[in-house]
């Protein structure tokens, strides 16, 4: 490809990034009366619930937070961090040291989830906005809180009782993967082996439990030394979306410690996702399949939504840039043109998060519990960002 088409690429997502998807935010979700966002919106930015969510609040932190230190320091988005930061301060924690998951407009606590995601959300949180402020104090609560999600995740049923009977004992990908991007996030503000120690053991656990090549696919869920569940549908799900995203952590990974040998492994992972997850017929990466072809168990496993195609952009692009392998390429295009054809909202801004299979709108929820300014412009800017490589040379 030549470096004028890189360029108007490039150009593309800075300007997707910096005028349409951080103001869309900021401009709608700001609770200045009661602190934190309300960030429960509809296409057109009004309120569709008023609750809060400490996964969304604390991935809004991360997200301003780092578009400060990385790419200009605009203090309008220090303090659209700062609102965040402070309500989770204020009221995101429990007197055990645990987050709360949900909480009412005033804070109030609502709901509290055994899984660990609100506090590595916590983590990358307090660890970014402590390098934005310089903030001692942030940084070594994202420590404190870090080590507390390790320990517990070491020790599954220490803190809340189990979901399950320890008939079927299961483990899931999710856990490994977002250790290993938490900890890549708090390392920005200083290294220490520990963290490399908790990198590699999860790194091992997702490429010789999770990862099995004779099906071509890494597994969501597995038994604890990774044998397969095949007989029931759990077992048999791959969430491609998932999957690439802990691809590109990897990559990143490998960049990081400048480590060949583990881009080898990791690309694997996405040449499986991607052939299990694009729809030949309609386009775009569905949301679960099945390895054996058998009726999935998820209703919306069909769906095309927007952070999958987010993750998997961003992994065929590091993927492309690593090993200038063509077929990384080829499928950062056709994904980057299904994306764009069909998720950004021209009337209202940003993007939509919900398709069906046939890409027509499913709903138009534009936040929720789940979906935050984070998928999305974390992969405008590190989309940008490798491009821009490129274009250097």
């Amino acid at each position: 490809m030549s470096t004028p088409h890189i360029g108007l690429i490039r150009d593309r997502y800075r300007t997707a990034l910096l005028d349409d998807v951080l103001p869309f935010w900021m401009r709608h979700i700001r609770d200045d009366e009661m602190g934190g966002y309300l960030h429960h919106i509809d296409a057109d930015g009004s309120v569709v619930s008023t609750d809060k969510c400490f996964w969304m609040i604390g991935r809004a932190v991360w997200m301003y937070s780092k578009a400060y230190n990385d790419i200009e320091r605009r203090p309008e988005w220090l303090d659209f961090a700062r609102l965040g930061y402070e309500f989770i301060l204020k009221h995101g924690f429990d007197t055990d040291g645990r987050m709360f998951y949900t909480v009412t407009r005033d804070g109030r606590p609502l709901r509290k989830r055994r899984y660990l995601f609100t506090e590595t959300f916590g983590v990358i949180a307090l660890s970014e906005y402590g390098k934005a402020t310089g903030d001692a104090a942030a940084i070594d609560r994202a420590r404190t809180l870090y080590r507390k999600v390790i320990a517990l995740n070491d020790t599954p049923d220490a803190s809340m009782p189990p979901k399950f009977y320890p008939t079927r004992p299961m483990k899931s990908h999710a856990m490994p993967m977002i250790i290993i991007a938490m900890t890549q996030v708090l390392r920005r503000n200083g290294d220490d082996p520990f963290y490399e120690a908790t990198i590699d053991r999860c790194i091992d656990e997702v490429l010789n439990h999770f990862l099995h090549h004779e099906k071509r696919a890494l597994f969501e869920t597995v038994e604890p030394n990774g044998e397969l569940l095949l007989d029931i549908p759990e077992g048999r799900c791959i969430n491609p979306g998932h999957a690439l995203e802990t691809a590109w952590f990897l990559l990143e990974e490998a960049r990081h410690r400048k480590d060949d040998a583990l881009i080898a492994k990791a690309l694997p992972i996405i040449d499986y996702s991607m052939d299990l997850g694009w729809d030949d017929e309609y386009g775009g990466i569905l949301y679960f399949v099945d390895i054996d072809g058998r009726p999935p168990e998820p209703y919306e496993h069909d769906m095309k939504l927007w952070w999958v195609h987010c993750e998997a952009l961003y992994a065929n692009l590091l993927a492309y840039r690593l090993t200038g392998e063509q077929r990384y390429w080829d499928n950062f295009e056709k994904i980057d043109q299904y994306a764009f054809a069909h998720f950004p909202d021209p009337k209202q801004g940003e993007w939509f998060g919900y398709l069906h299979r046939d890409g027509t709108l499913a709903n138009t929820v534009k936040g929720s519990k789940w979906k935050a300014p984070f998928h999305l412009p974390r992969m405008l800017l590190n989309v940008w960002y490798v491009l821009d490589e490129m274009l250097e040379g």
